[in-house]
């Protein structure tokens, strides 16, 4: 059968026009997050803590490589439950974003019955930048500068019961504190602030002796002598913190799995927005005054594409869920 060059003619512009809108639709995609519009980046916790100077620091050096004012939104609370409320809420067009790190994403959603967002289902991995690990601290007003010093201390000056102090409820530093009281037979108490900077006030108060949280949230007092950290999550000890012994030394098993760092996008994000801000993130991290100011506070910097930072989410998140469920936690 031969079509006439009248009905060929309509049907090739129509397939041109078509081609070209789409061509034209990922394009605009893709600049998208350079046009001015700012990028919200949000994150869980208040100024002042490991989060918020993570995201600052990098949020300074996106904006050029991304062609867009990048501003940090804290949304403080619940852990990071609102914060990840707030992305599940905003548009999928690539202008908001949630730099978080593990307990938001794969602990949260075990601990807390009704969390309001389920990240399977609403939120996708843009990239990963980083691994970092949970320490045991006690205040400067405790004479402990060893995990023996401090179980000894608590044995014959607190009658074997203690407080110590979590960045919030149902949290990996509150399972810690759990682990830590059986093994050394203590009626150790988690108690939930709202963030680690609360926490660290009250620690370098004295109103608390001790808590538990990332090295970021530690790392620059500990250097100060205010607080001394005692014990480290992980398989090696810390570069940073290379006189301090792992949880693992001290007899803690299946303590191994690092926390992560990592940003997300709400489900629908255009890929190529996605693909640009993954881009943006690695070149940043490349740059040798960004990566030492990361390093400095703590963190293993390490840049992991969606496909990898998806696969690290999904073992890790697996991981804790064991731990979580052996531990007789119910969600609350």
């Amino acid at each position: 059968m031969v079509l006439s060059t009248q009905r060929v003619q309509p049907a090739r512009r129509a397939l041109t026009l078509g081609l070209f809108v789409a061509a034209l639709g990922l394009s605009g995609f893709a600049q998208a997050q350079g046009n001015g519009t700012p990028i919200r980046l949000l994150v869980g916790f208040p100024a002042g803590a490991g989060s918020d100077a993570i995201a600052r620091a990098l949020g300074e050096k996106l904006k050029d490589e991304l062609g867009a004012p990048v501003v940090v939104e804290n949304r403080a609370g619940a852990g990071g439950q609102i914060a990840a409320q707030a992305l599940k809420a905003a548009p999928a067009d690539g202008h908001t974003l949630f730099l978080t790190h593990d307990h938001s994403i794969s602990i949260l959603p075990q601990v807390v019955k009704n969390p309001g967002f389920n990240p399977a289902a609403d939120f996708v991995p843009v990239a990963g930048f980083a691994t970092f690990a949970n320490v045991l601290a006690v205040s400067g007003g405790t004479p402990a500068k060893t995990m023996d010093d401090y179980v000894k201390w608590v044995q014959t000056q607190r009658g074997g019961k203690e407080t110590i102090g979590v960045p919030a409820p149902g949290s990996i530093p509150e399972f810690l504190v759990k682990l830590i009281g059986e093994k050394y037979k203590l009626d150790l108490q988690a108690a939930p602030y709202r963030g680690s900077a609360p926490m660290t006030a009250d620690m370098l108060g004295n109103q608390i002796t001790a808590g538990i949280a990332s090295v970021p949230d530690f790392i620059e007092n500990h250097k100060a002598g205010k607080v001394h950290i005692v014990a480290v999550i992980g398989a090696k000890r810390q570069p940073l913190l290379p006189q301090i012994p792992t949880f693992t030394e001290l007899g803690f098993a299946n303590l191994d799995d690092y926390p992560y760092y990592g940003v997300f996008a709400p489900v629908g994000t255009p890929q190529p927005m996605i693909d640009k801000f993954g881009t943006a993130l690695q070149k940043v991290l490349a740059m040798p005054d960004v990566k030492k100011k990361l390093t400095d506070m703590g963190l293993n910097v390490a840049y992991e594409s969606q496909g990898q930072f998806a696969g690290r989410v999904r073992t890790y998140t697996s991981a804790w869920e064991k731990i979580i469920q052996a531990s007789g936690f119910k969600p609350q």
